[in-house]
């Protein structure tokens, strides 16, 4: 059955409008227009499309808060991976379900309204299969379920525990699979949304895992961690006398499929690369600077017309808003100048939001995904400006994800037993 929407203000793929109808029917904007709005439901505020959720490992929204204590040495991300190990080994499927309903909970109240969830936790702590080898990731889509949320669903393939085949660690068992299983868990299924393929990154599989993986689902979304660290840079040069990027770009077809996650240290040419294959590079601002990542080079790919989204990967903190300040922000460090990511006479928040949406719109033949701000006595872009540099995520009124109201006054419609089941997950 159709249903109408009246909206007050709205951002559409060409500009600001006032009083939009659309309608949606199974989920999907049927049709965008102005006109007669009786019968049509009133969204009142500034509405904007959903932003997606390039990167997400939800369980690690358990994890928020619990590594910030230096340790006898210099902390990195291979200091943060150890603690991360010893997490995982306590993850029941029902913990993980809880904890990925309440972090997809705070994604649509950020204004996230997919996810693409880069998933490794397969296996039984001991490193054996469930019964149901694909257990876990049935417990990432019953969430995403559950809540709302768009989920695009990447198994992870993962093989082993460095460059040149050095076996999987110990702590690395709940995530190792071969071929045969990891064909398995590429069978699940997500109701309205999608599998795709995830080769963990060039040093938990072999080139020829990258080869078989792309060959064998060839219009599946694609994803990988790729020359996020610096230590990884230098690994792969010894290993294989090239730099990941060019690597991997030498060894399969990357083209507009593919996401590069972090892409961090990428040089100038792996970026020219980049930009010309229609590759999306995934940035995780707040994960990066949390673990002490470093930046990367945006206004290189941008102005070679390349394309970029933002993921809350870690899931130390939630909020899209954030996500875009800090890409921004990080940037004026570096270059030591304000609206880097800006244009000339137009507002630096619009271009980022913009950006992180990829094409996404309110339009027909998209998903009716709509995230309802309060002006707050603003107008046009300025709205956009405010939520993003200033407001954050108390800006955001109401949510819509295929057309159902999910968030209410800024609180999703089922907060308050998603968070009763995640505090006892926790505990346990």
């Amino acid at each position: 059955m159709a249903n109408k929407l009246h909206l007050e203000t709205a951002l559409l793929a060409d500009g600001w409008h006032r009083d939009v109808i659309i309608t949606v029917e199974r989920g999907i904007i049927s049709s965008v227009g102005t006109g007669d709005v009786a019968g049509a439901q009133r969204v009142s505020g500034i509405v904007l499309p959903g932003l997606p959720n390039v990167h997400s490992h939800a369980f690690q929204r358990a994890m928020a808060g619990l590594t910030e204590r230096r340790g006898s040495e210099s902390d990195s991300f291979w200091t943060w991976r150890e603690q991360m190990y010893r997490f995982v080994e306590r993850l029941t499927p029902e913990g993980l379900e809880a904890i990925a309903a309440l972090a997809y909970t705070e994604m649509l109240e950020a204004g996230f309204t997919s996810v693409a969830e880069f998933h490794y936790l397969h296996h039984q702590p001991d490193g054996r299969p469930y019964d149901h080898v694909a257990e876990m990731s049935q417990r990432i889509v019953a969430a995403a379920n559950e809540v709302g949320i768009g989920l695009t669903l990447l198994p992870v393939l993962y093989r082993q525990g460095g460059f040149g085949g050095i076996p999987a660690a110990a702590a690395q068992r709940r995530f190792v699979c071969d071929r045969d299983l990891y064909a398995r868990l590429m069978e699940s299924k997500v109701p309205d949304g999608s599998v795709g393929i995830a080769p963990h990154s060039l040093r938990a599989v072999t080139l020829d895992d990258v080869k078989w993986a792309a060959a064998t689902w060839p219009k599946a979304p694609a994803h990988i961690h790729i020359s996020e660290q610096t230590i990884e840079v230098e690994q792969c040069l010894v290993a294989h006398g090239r730099r990941p990027i060019d690597l991997l770009m030498d060894t399969i077809e990357i083209d507009a499929r593919w996401c590069l996650v972090h892409a961090t240290h990428a040089d100038g040419a792996e970026i020219a690369r980049i930009a010309q294959s229609r590759a999306v590079v995934g940035l995780c601002p707040i994960t990066e600077a949390n673990l002490g990542d470093g930046l990367f080079d945006v206004p290189a790919l941008l102005a070679r017309g390349g394309r970029l989204g933002v993921g809350s990967d870690s899931n130390v903190r939630i909020s899209a808003a954030d996500e875009l300040r800090t890409l921004e922000y990080g940037q004026r460090l570096v270059h030591r100048r304000r609206n880097v990511l800006g244009e000339p006479s137009r507002s630096t928040g619009r271009r980022l939001f913009e950006a992180a949406l990829d094409g996404r719109a309110i339009a027909a033949g998209q998903r009716a995904d709509l995230v309802v701000l309060d002006d707050a006595g603003f107008r046009g872009d300025g709205v956009v400006d405010h939520w993003l540099f200033s407001a954050d995520n108390t800006a955001i009124k109401t949510v819509f994800c295929a057309g159902k109201p999910v968030v209410q006054s800024g609180r999703h419609v089922n907060r308050d037993a998603i968070a009763a089941r995640y505090a006892k997950a926790l505990a346990a």
